[in-house]
């Protein structure tokens, strides 16, 4: 892959509402990934970065979503949601809470977790992805059920940072 070419993937992310974008090619992988920017005044999101280069057996293509749209969740009372941290889907596909169905859980609700900790899989093109915490605290609430399909952004875990 060229340097234009990861040019034109990076302003691809930054000029539409994708978190991220993998594309495999020629033996090359490149994700680039837009981190989100602190503030909520409605100005552009943070610029987008390449975060990996590697080798890959793999040739293809695979873009983001061009959009997220999270499946619907249960409901939390409102107030109680503002000091909890979500653990979001980062790809479409199957959500497992077990690495094996006579496996127990990755994690259960008020168990303490700790950044890096694996919390569950999703599976996506017959890969397992393992999806670790970005924070520690308390698992409040798992709103994805066991081997069911989730969408790309969609709320998998409510954790309280205490």
């Amino acid at each position: 892959m060229n340097t234009n070419f990861i040019k034109k993937l990076i302003r691809l992310v930054e000029e539409s509402e994708i978190e991220s974008l993998e594309v495999s090619s020629w033996g090359r992988r490149v994700k680039v990934v837009q981190r989100a920017s602190g503030s909520t005044n409605g100005s552009s999101p943070a610029p987008a970065v390449m975060t990996s280069v590697a080798a890959t057996p793999s040739a293809a293509v695979t873009p983001g979503p061009s959009a997220p749209t999270p499946a619907p969740a249960e409901s939390v009372p409102a107030e109680d949601t503002n000091r909890y941290v979500e653990i979001k889907s980062p790809m479409v596909g199957t959500f497992y809470t077990a690495p094996s169905p006579e496996a127990s859980p990755y994690v259960s609700p008020n168990e303490k977790i700790t950044v890096g900790q694996v919390v569950c899989i999703v599976e996506a093109m017959k890969l397992m992805n393992e999806i670790e915490s970005e924070v520690s605290g308390r698992v409040v609430k798992i709103l994805a059920e066991n081997a069911q399909p989730v969408e790309f952004g969609q709320v998998l875990f409510l954790i309280d940072p205490q």
